[in-house]
């Protein structure tokens, strides 16, 4: 009986352990799956995108989100399967754009997302769907900060999560300029833009279509002095490793120029502010 007992455990045993073995292979094929094949099935994503940023990224008063990336995003989405109503679109601000892709809160980010090397450890990147330029916007009555080297001495914003005053102020490798500038914190890019009005700090240094879309909401309140010094490659974030999707969504970047939809875009959102474009397929950055 004893013998029988024992054998009839061990049976029992061995079947609770296929059964956990089962269950642990289901949540790593889950887990695993990328997201092009995931929204492909269920027609839902969750999309990463700025909710302060005039014509790139910005809430409306109905509730809504609208701008470029917000519109190149609906634009890839589209390609991957994916109707407009499929979308959530959920507010990513540079200080947590790591930590979302990680932890799952979102599938793809959308938010002047610039490639480095660094961030490159943690994210796969698709893209650039566009190379924007640093650039520098001072209060339209300035006439003290006509190019990047007259920052020496003045006080810089500091948006949370971004490495835009850096390049200011740092030496290279890391920096670009090694400008003795004062840099001032602030939560986003809004709040520097306010800082800036309210003559709390003299100047504003980041991608010159974030800086353009903020000239445009504000007319005759800022200049940006046109003396770009970086390139600033906006990537699609996502899962480390998910190549299938980061190729899925270079494809759709590629027919987005293709087609004429980018320049559409482009001409949308920054028409008139003296922005010159580019309206030709970016290179890519490859995903491996």
């Amino acid at each position: 009986m004893r013998a029988r007992r024992f054998s009839g455990a061990i049976g029992a045993a061995a079947a609770l352990s296929l059964v956990l073995s089962a269950c642990g292979s289901d949540t790593e094929a889950t887990d695993a799956q990328s997201i092009v094949d995931r929204v492909k099935e269920n027609k839902k994503i969750t999309i990463g995108v700025k909710y302060d940023q005039p014509a790139l990224g910005l809430k409306t008063p109905s509730g809504g989100v609208e701008g470029f990336d917000v519109d190149v995003a609906k634009y890839v989405a589209k390609e991957m399967g994916v109707p407009e109503d499929g979308i959530t679109f959920k507010e990513t601000r540079s200080a947590n754009r790591e930590t979302f892709i990680t932890g799952g809160q979102v599938d793809l980010i959308f938010a002047t997302y610039s490639i480095t090397d660094s961030r490159k450890k943690q994210v796969t990147f698709g893209g650039p769907y566009y190379v924007a330029h640093q650039d520098t916007m001072v209060r339209a009555d300035d006439e003290s900060i006509k190019k990047a080297a007259d920052l020496k001495g003045k006080k810089l914003c500091q948006a949370a999560g971004s490495n835009s005053y850096k390049r200011v102020i740092d030496p290279p490798p890391d920096g670009k300029l090694d400008i003795d500038a004062t840099p001032v914190p602030a939560s986003s890019y809004s709040e520097c833009v306010a800082k800036l009005k309210a003559g709390d700090l003299d100047a504003v240094t980041t991608d010159d279509l974030i800086l353009a879309g903020f000239a445009k909401q504000q007319e005759g309140e800022f200049t940006v002095i046109n003396d770009p010094f970086t390139d600033e490659k906006y990537g699609v974030g996502m899962r480390k490793g998910d190549t299938e999707t980061c190729e899925a969504v270079n494809a759709a970047i590629t027919k987005m120029y293709e087609d004429g939809t980018a320049a559409k875009l482009l001409d949308k959102w920054f028409g008139g502010t003296g922005l010159k474009p580019t309206t030709t397929v970016p290179q890519f950055e490859g995903c491996a």
